[in-house]
């Protein structure tokens, strides 16, 4: 499967063939011929591919076989969420360790599985395992794009993706490592909050308008969250940040 990031890129496979721009996705078998051209005239081409073994994705063959070489939007549903996955698989920098690879691989084939199951109109067929993993990754993504909403709570997350609360943190109890829906707002709003404390552009900005916009809209609370969370006040981390 391939993500254009940049460029126009085109593949051929049996009858089927695509011309695809930035952020499109395809599908296709390198058990059979193909052929791929890229056009770099207006300057770079790039893109991601990620080889996964057919055995791996519990679909009819029949039905992926009809997305070979099909050109697929990669900016809305859970194609935009595989695109994310990609793009920061691709460039992040970060340690890895051996059983890290083995959790981003479940991730990548739940999300690719959940991806070809929309596609191929063959959602009643993903195993309910996979389901509820991409779930949490949409409710997750959710999250992170609210963090700054001061009305983001749990019960405001359920609504939002139409499910009850008691299933909403039965989903994150049995999905995301036993942490909560409100812990992993909080952490995800204290990363954020860190990450424009060391930001140098972000230097002026006072601490307290840094917190109020991550969803502390008291500095009190902000404070000791963070200090909790990192050792440090927000004031001292951004001292030895900068």
């Amino acid at each position: 499967m391939g993500l254009v990031l940049r460029g126009v890129q085109g593949i051929l496979q049996g009858r089927c063939h695509a011309c695809l721009d930035a952020g499109e996705l395809v599908v296709y078998s390198t058990s059979h011929p193909f052929e791929t051209v890229v056009d770099v005239r207006d300057g770079v081409a790039a893109s991601v591919v990620v080889q996964v073994p057919r055995a791996l994705v519990p679909l009819p063959p029949s039905r992926v076989d009809r997305l070979l070489a099909a050109r697929l939007p990669g900016h809305e549903g859970v194609g935009r969420l595989l695109a994310g996955f990609l793009v920061h698989l691709s460039t992040d920098t970060g340690p890895c360790r051996p059983a890290d690879g083995q959790r981003l691989g479940g991730v990548l084939v739940d999300l690719l599985t959940a991806w070809l199951a929309h596609h191929a109109d063959a959602v009643d067929r993903t195993p309910a395992e996979t389901r509820r993993g991409v779930q949490l990754l949409e409710v997750q993504h959710f999250i992170r794009r609210h963090l700054g909403d001061a009305e983001l709570t749990p019960a405001a997350v359920a609504a939002a993706h139409h499910i009850s609360l008691r299933s909403l943190h039965r989903l994150f109890r049995e999905h995301a490592g036993g942490t909560t829906v409100a812990a992993y707002i909080r952490a995800q709003r204290l990363a954020a909050a860190r990450r424009d404390l060391a930001d140098p552009r972000l230097a002026s900005r006072p601490v307290h308008a840094t917190a109020a916009r991550w969803g502390f809209p008291r500095a009190a609370d902000f404070t000791r969250a963070f200090r909790t969370a990192y050792g440090t006040t927000p004031s001292e981390y951004r001292a030895s940040a900068q």
